[in-house]
């Protein structure tokens, strides 16, 4: 046995940084690949009209409206009918009083089309409506 004990100094608390770069450069790779739209986003690709007069309106809770070419519709990503499409809005309607609806239509959609969606939405009782469009 030894005749005297010698202490170990204690040891202080190591911050490992190594983890931490690891979780930042995974969420850097993350942003890069959704900003270069490697990962789709939700919903139809659209081609949006252009107008010379665009205008940024301030909306309140709103929902978004797709309307592709070949009929396909969407609301918020969802696919809907036609029909089905009203009874959503209706249902959106009722959870909330003042919904705005833009509706988000591919340039070479027909006219009639893009009229069968907006009286669905008139239908629904929501009579805020927006188109988008981008400027030219």
């Amino acid at each position: 046995m030894l005749a005297w004990s010698e202490e170990e100094p204690p040891r202080k608390a190591r911050i490992e940084i190594i983890p931490m770069i690891d979780v930042m450069m995974f969420l850097l790779v993350f942003f890069v690949l959704i900003s270069l739209h490697v990962i789709p986003a939700l919903g139809i690709k659209t081609s949006l009209p252009g107008s010379s007069q665009p205008e940024k309106l301030e909306v309140r809770k709103h929902a978004v409206v797709t309307v592709a070419q070949g009929g396909r519709v969407q609301l918020d990503g969802s696919d809907y009918s036609l029909a089905g499409l009203g009874s959503a809005l209706i249902e959106l309607k009722k959870s909330a009083a003042n919904v705005d609806v833009v509706i988000n239509s591919d340039k070479d959609v027909s006219v009639q089309q893009l009229v069968d969606v907006m009286d669905m939405i008139k239908l629904s009782g929501i009579t805020s409506i927006a188109i988008s469009s981008i400027k030219k």
